[in-house]
Parts: structure tokens; sequence; C-alpha cells
């Protein structure tokens, strides 16, 4: 039933949009809006041949549009899903009493087979590529005998570690999962590497369990399991038991994980770990929209610390973050500041100056590009020197705002230009098939236009002038780029009844008598109206709700 109601619809027909009602709209404001434009659109009103084809056309479209929204169960199913989920097959055993969660749950069984398929042939592949740096030649010059060595007039700038790991998983069934991993890692000339494998199964909705075995040239046969389990809706634990086998014998291992919500926002973790280096660590770490908190306190062998760390998250497009972090413990002090970004749709540039005492100072430069990472420590001194922490401080903010500007903001902008291009080939025969739509439909409302317009003439109600739809270039950076609007006057003054405009909170295009003259790019409503013999003037974003008349929208005489 559901998938035939689907049948001859444009993938990207939005059914609210098309009746112009508001996505909680009732059966009664539903019924009001469909009696209208089957009134604009019955074929039987149109003498012309041609103009009753299309009015026909029209008119089944709006008809399987009510038929959808009006009955609760398809309606619930297109709320879910769109129109995929109407395609569903099977749908036709689905009892009509059903909630909207009874849905949910018949669509996902519906789909498991197929999703336990996929399953066979996904992978989820991560790595990491980490290349330490030694720059202490630049701030920790040699002393005057050495000047004598060729090439001491150079700052030395060496790589003096590297560590490569990659792991992939293998879903073996919808429970079951394989995972190897692998990493190699050489330090000063000396290096190793190791191997592992482990096999996942998630026993019940409330855990899982896994069992590890790895070796390496450094060490020896390495067996571990790993369970985790809900204890309660609001806690849970994790246990990682291991044995490491090497030359001077056995040595186990147990880490045990306790972690509470202490509310929506906060988590509260204790860990006991017993082993090679045996501690006990506690830590409270809040999460939130706009920031990341973390304080945490270890007592262990050899290292005993307090952390205290936060983040702040701007609400911007580029995902901007700056973070700042203070440990004290044995070993000493560290101080660290740093801030990330997202460069491109998949890929996140971090920046992180750390201060330290015995430590010195480093620069720490992450990018993270999908699920792989990339990372390079770069340490300048071993001493606490001013020009060392401006340097790495100033440094990569110069280098950042550089790049961005040469380098990023192109690429992104032809990247953009690109995939937009891609999209309106992709979606040129839709678009073609919705403006020849539109067209049609405009020619339809001729009448019942000339009717409206007499009606609010005589009142001195609401007359739209003139009404555009779609891209408006008013900014002075963006003057190179082409306006691409239609008019949309007559479709506007179709929509007025009583005096009033008002319409929902969705993308205009889905209009009677609209189409998207610009695919992928911002657009807006501007309308020229006037009420009450004076004239009026707004403009509205594509997916912004408009109710006119309103006297803010009244264009002053004097200006």
């Amino acid at each position: 039933m559901a998938a035939a109601l689907a049948e001859e619809v444009p993938d990207n027909e939005d059914y609210y949009a098309l009746l112009n009602v508001r996505r909680e709209a009732s059966q009664e404001e539903l019924k009001a809006a469909y009696r209208r434009l089957c009134m604009l659109y019955h074929p039987d009103k149109h003498r012309d041949p041609e103009l009753k084809i299309q009015a026909e056309r029209l008119f089944n479209l709006v008809h399987q549009a009510y038929e959808v929204l009006s009955d609760p169960q398809t309606r619930a199913i297109y709320d879910i899903y769109g129109r995929r989920g109407l395609e569903m097959e099977g749908w036709e055993v689905v009892e009509r009493k059903r909630t909207p969660a009874e849905i949910r749950e018949e669509f996902e069984r519906l789909q498991r087979e197929r999703e336990e398929r996929r399953l066979q042939q996904r992978t989820n592949p991560k790595g990491t590529i980490s290349v330490g740096i030694d720059a202490t030649d630049l701030f920790d010059r040699y002393e005057e005998e050495y000047e004598d060595v060729p090439g001491s007039s150079f700052p030395q700038i060496e790589i003096n570690k590297m560590h490569i790991s990659q792991s992939i998983e293998a879903p073996l069934t919808a429970t079951d999962t394989a995972i190897l991993s692998g990493n190699l890692s050489t330090q000063n000339g000396n290096g190793g590497g190791s191997i592992n494998l482990a096999l996942r199964r998630v026993t019940s909705a409330k855990g899982w369990g896994e069992l590890e075995f790895g070796a390496g040239d450094l060490q020896g046969p390495l067996f571990g399991l790993k369970i985790f389990r809900n204890l309660t809706p609001r806690c849970f634990i994790t246990t990682n038991c291991a044995l490491q086998f090497s030359s001077r014998g056995i040595r186990p291992g147990l880490t045990t994980v306790l972690a509470r919500n202490l509310d929506k926002s906060t988590m509260g973790y204790l860990q006991w770990r017993w082993g090679i280096q045996s501690a006990m660590n506690t830590s409270i770490v809040r999460d939130t929209k706009t920031s990341h908190f973390t304080m945490a306190l270890q007592l262990g062998i050899p290292h005993s610390f307090v952390m205290v760390s936060y983040q702040h998250k701007f609400q911007d497009e580029d995902q901007t973050r700056v973070k700042g972090s203070i440990k004290a413990g044995f070993f000493g002090t560290i101080v660290e500041y740093g801030a990330e970004r997202k460069i491109s749709r998949h890929s996140i540039l971090g920046a992180t100056v750390s201060v330290g005492v015995p430590q010195g100072v480093s620069l720490k430069i992450k990018l993270n590009r999908a699920s792989q990472t990339y990372f390079f420590p770069v340490h300048l001194t071993d001493q606490l020197l001013p020009s060392a922490v401006f340097y790495a401080t100033v440094g990569p903010l110069v280098a950042y705002f550089a790049m961005h500007r040469l380098v990023i903001r192109p690429y992104l902008r032809a990247q953009k230009e690109r995939e937009l291009e891609k999209q309106r080939e992709s979606t040129a025969s839709d678009i073609l098939q919705k403006k020849q739509e539109a067209e049609a439909a405009v020619r339809l409302m001729q009448e019942s236009v000339r009717r409206i317009i007499e009606a609010e003439e005589a009142r001195m109600g609401l007359i739209v002038v003139n009404a555009w739809y779609g891209k408006f270039v008013n900014d002075n950076s963006r003057k190179n780029e082409k306006v691409k609007v239609i008019d949309v006057t007559v479709p506007l003054q179709c929509l007025v009844k009583d005096s009033k405009l008002i319409l929902t909170e969705a993308s205009k295009a889905g209009l009677p008598g609209f189409y998207d003259p610009c695919v992928g790019e911002e657009k807006s409503l501007k309308v020229l109206y006037q009420f009450r013999g004076v004239l009026h003037q707004v403009m509205a974003a594509d997916n912004e709700a408009l109710r006119i008349p309103k006297q803010s929208h009244r264009i002053d005489a004097d200006g």
C-alpha cells in the first residue's frame, strides 16, 4: 500500500511543502489545504487539452500527498523515514493500529537482513602516524668549540622517532567482529613492532566480551580478555585482564573501570590498575554543547598526579575549539594550551603548546583526516625559554592563517563548485521536470489569481506586487557571483486567503508553482506587496516561516 502511494512521485518531493501545511498539521488543516488545491488543479475546470493534461498530473500529485499524510500509518512512516520508507516492501503486513514507535521497530526488522549483508562488506579502518621531531638546535645551540664542524652554522632539525599503527574491523555476523591491528615504532635507531588479533562478541544489549591475542619482536605473546557490562541504565563497568609472556617470565595485568552518569552531561570514573605500573585513578568529565571539562587525580607507582583541563567549543561552522590544561605530579608540572579547527568536511587541524618543568617546550601538531590521525610532536627546547614559547604560539597561528587564505579557502571554494556542478548535473532532469510542473501550475493559477486580486482590491487587502525566489547577492564580497532567481508573484498571490499569506517552515521550492533555481545554494524569498494601499517588503530565508502582512514590513515613505 505505502509503496503504491510513492509511485510516480519525484524523489525530492516534500508533501508538507506541496500542501503548504505544518508538519504538525491536523486532519482539518490537511483537508482544507487539499480541497483548495483540488479546486485549483481539478482537470474538469480546464477546457484547453494541454492545460487539462497538466492539471491532471498536478491533481494526482496533490492527491497522493494527501493520501500519505491523511493516513496515520503512512504519515508516521513518511515522517520517520521519508519516501524511502514508503517504498520498503512488507508494509502491507503491518497492523494499522500500530504507533510510530512500533512502526519504527517494524521498519528496522524489514531492513535487518539487508544490513547484515552490508556488514559482511564493511570495515572500519583506523590509523595513526606519529613523527617526532627534535628541533632543540633552534634554541639550544652548541658552544663555540663546535663552530668549526662542517654545517654547524645551520640548526640541525632531525626526526628522532616514528610510530605507525593501523587497525581494521571485519564483521563476521551481526554480533561477532574480528579486529586486526598492528604497529611499528622506532626511536634513535632502535625499533620494533607487534600485531594483535581481537575477537569481540556482543552477548546482549547490556554488554560484550573480547578476546585478544598478540605477539611482537620486543615483547612475547600476549593473551587478554576484556569485558564490558551495563550494570544499570546509568552505570557500567569494564574489566581488562592480560598475560604478557617475556624472557623475564609472565607479567599479569588487570585494569578495571567503573563509570557512572552523574547527570546528563557529566560522567564519573574510578579506575584501578594492577601490574607493571599499578595505580588508582578517579576523574570527572563534563561534556556539554559549548564546553568540555576534565578533572583527574591519580595515585600510583611511579607516577602520581593531579590534572585539570578545559575546552571551549565555539558554535561556528568550522567547529573551532580552544583548550588549556595543567598537570602536576612527581614527574614535574606541565601546562598546555592550544586550538583546533575544521579545515574541510573530513579534516580537523589542531596545535598544542606544551610548557613543562623539566620537560621544556614542545609544539604538537595534529591532523585528523576521517579515521586517520597524523601527529607531529616537535621538541623545541629542554629549558623554559620565552622565545621558544613565543614562536611555538605565534608561528602556528601565522602559518595557519596564511595557509587558510592561500590554500584552504581557494581549495574549498573550488571543491564546493565542483560538488554543486555535479549535483546540478545529477538532478538536471528532476529540476527540468519540476520547472515544467511549476510553469504548468502557474498557467493553471491564472484564472484563480485574477479572481483573488479582484476580491483583494475590493477590500483594500493583500496584493503581491512582485515576488522572487532564489539566490540573491547583496554582499559586496560576493558581487562576482551570479543572481539566480525566479518570478513567483502568481504562485504567492494564489496562496492569499482573506488578506493573509502564511508559509510554513519548509523549503519553498516545494510550494505549488515554485522550483529550485539554484540547487545546493542558499535561497531566499523576496516579496513586495501592497496592503491597505501601502507598499510593504520582506525577505525570508528558504526554510523560514512567513506570515504577511506585518507592520514591520512597511516601507517608510520618508525613506
